[in-house]
C-alpha cells in the first residue's frame, strides 16, 4: 500500500516564532502524516468484512479527513516559511489578482488578518477557484471543516494555538499574525498561484 511521506522543511530563523516552536510544530505535522497512513491501513483491514465493520469504517473515514487535511495544510504553511522572508513582487500576477478581487493588496491583507483573528482553532486560507478564475478567503475549523471543494490553496495560516502560544501567549495572537506575514516567503505563494491556474 502506498504511504504518505512527511516532507522535510528547512525553516530559517524567524521573527517572533522560535526554533523550538517550529521544531515541536513539525513533530505535530509528522503525526498527521503517520495517522493518515494508519487510518488507511485500518480501513483496508476492516474492508475485508465491510458489512460487519460499516460503522467503524465510516468513523475512520471521517477521521481521515482531519488527519489528511492537517498534513496538507501544514505542508503549505511550512513551505511558505522556508528560504527566508520575501516581499510580494509588485508586478506579480498574484498581486494583480488580489487587487482585482479586493481593490488593493493592502485591502486584502487587512481583511485576511481580520479573518485570522476568528475565535477558535483553525486556519485562515487564501484559495484560487479555477472555475470562476478568482481568489477567495476562507476560515477552516480545525483542519477540515469548511475546506472549499475544488479550490487550490494558495496561502495557509495556522491559527491553532500550538503555532503561536509558546512564543506569544494566548493574548499575542494578533502579533503572531503580523510576524507571520513578516516571515512569509511570497515567492512560494506566487508559485502556488501559478500552479493553480
Amino acid at each position: 500500500m502506498k504511504q504518505f511521506t512527511p516532507q522535510i522543511f528547512t525553516v530559517p530563523f524567524l521573527k517572533g516564532i522560535s526554533g523550538k516552536t517550529i521544531e515541536e510544530h513539525t513533530k505535530l505535522y509528522q503525526g498527521y502524516v503517520k495517522h493518515a497512513n494508519l487510518i488507511i491501513e485500518k480501513i483496508d483491514e476492516l474492508s475485508k468484512s465491510p458489512e460487519v465493520n460499516v460503522y467503524q469504517i465510516g468513523e475512520l473515514q471521517r477521521r481521515f479527513g482531519f488527519e489528511f487535511d492537517g498534513m496538507r495544510n501544514h505542508e503549505y504553511y511550512f513551505a511558505a516559511l522556508e528560504s527566508g522572508a520575501q516581499l510580494i513582487n509588485a508586478a506579480s500576477t498574484l498581486k494583480g489578482a488580489i487587487a482585482e478581487e479586493w481593490e488593493s493588496f493592502e485591502a486584502w491583507l487587512t481583511r485576511f488578518k481580520a479573518l485570522a483573528m476568528t475565535r477558535g482553532v483553525g486556519w485562515a486560507m487564501l484559495y484560487y477557484d479555477p472555475i470562476t478564475n478568482r481568489l477567495l478567503n476562507a476560515w477552516i475549523d480545525e483542519q477540515h471543516l469548511g475546506q472549499l471543494t475544488g479550490l487550490a490553496p494558495i496561502l495557509a495560516l495556522d491559527m491553532w494555538e500550538h503555532s503561536y502560544v509558546a512564543d506569544y501567549q494566548p493574548s499575542g495572537k494578533k502579533q503572531y499574525v503580523e510576524d507571520f506575514f513578516e516571515n512569509l516567503n511570497w515567492g512560494v505563494i506566487e508559485k502556488n498561484f501559478e500552479k493553480a491556474q
